[in-house]
């Protein structure tokens, strides 16, 4: 009579689960705090029920085949939903694992005799889950990507505020490293702001810039054009001592560029273009005199 793993593992399903679920929660790494008993219970019943459902009509060492979509899909969904959930590729890959352990664990218990058969069978298995963590670590991988690229244009968003400072006149501090992606958000961030405020004045603080060199002077340049050609006036502040001998020293030509050492002086120089003045309020010190 021939062996047929599908049908042990089919009639072993439940312990396969119990014991599966009890080496993930006497794991001192357990995450309590990202996912709880009940969900975890859930995604490995899930993804063992199709594993063994495959398993009599599938080839273990090809999982290109269509018949493994199925698991495919359920474990993909997992491995993506702990990247975003703030799960470590360690911990992601135990849980793959620690199956592995229970599957092999059921076999050893079943095939007491037949130390070849053993061999051959845990073989299978260890080649299937094999293939399975490598799937789990490449969409692992993918799910963390994705945050990590939502998390970037979320701080570029954040880190590139256009402040309206008065009617008139909006600034954009930058801080940190001015490359073409970030040019582009600072850009755009800006030149919408001006659509919508109609302000003919727009002034960029470069204070939090660390260094300017030939390829973010010609970001700069880019910015204040693009300011122009919507109509507006764009100035330059926060030109450090470093960074004036810098773009002497690299011979880049700012000459028909506003610029001024501080946001302050760019404020003053602001509100003279636009003949606006502002004056500190005298206190009147002349006190009535009582008879």
């Amino acid at each position: 009579m021939s062996f047929n793993l599908a049908k042990l593992l089919e009639k072993q399903k439940k312990n396969i689960l119990e014991l599966w679920m009890k080496n993930q929660l006497s794991d001192e790494g357990l995450r309590e705090d990202l996912i709880s008993n009940e969900e975890l219970r859930s995604q490995s019943e899930e993804l063992v029920s199709s594993i063994v459902a495959n398993l009599g009509k599938s080839d273990v060492s090809n999982l290109d085949d269509e018949s493994w979509s199925p698991v495919i899909e359920i474990l993909g969904g997992i491995a993506i939903t702990r990247a975003r959930q703030g799960f470590s590729p360690r911990e992601t890959g135990r849980f793959v694992f620690s199956l592995k352990e229970a599957l092999l664990e059921v076999l050893q218990k079943e095939i007491t005799n037949d130390p070849a058969l053993l061999f051959q069978e845990s073989v299978k298995i260890n080649k299937l889950m094999d293939n399975l963590s490598i799937v789990t670590f490449e969409t692992f991988i993918k799910g963390r990507e994705e945050v990590i690229l939502r998390q970037t244009d979320e701080i570029a968003e954040i880190s590139t505020p256009v402040i309206r400072v008065w009617d008139g006149i909006l600034a954009l501090p930058i801080i940190g490293t001015l490359d073409s992606q970030r040019t582009q958000i600072v850009m755009e961030n800006l030149l919408q702001e001006i659509v919508e405020t109609g302000s003919s004045i727009a002034i960029l603080d470069i204070s939090g810039v660390p260094a300017v060199d030939s390829l973010v002077a010609q970001h700069l340049i880019k910015t204040v054009s693009a300011t122009r050609l919507m109509g507006a006036e764009c100035i330059i502040s926060g030109i450090r001592p470093e960074i004036a001998q810098t773009v002497v020293h690299l011979g880049i030509d700012l000459s028909s560029i506003i610029t001024k050492a501080s946001l302050a002086s760019a404020l003053a120089y602001a509100f003279k273009s636009l003949k606006l003045e502002v004056r500190k309020q005298s206190l009147n010190t002349n006190h009535r005199q009582h008879g």
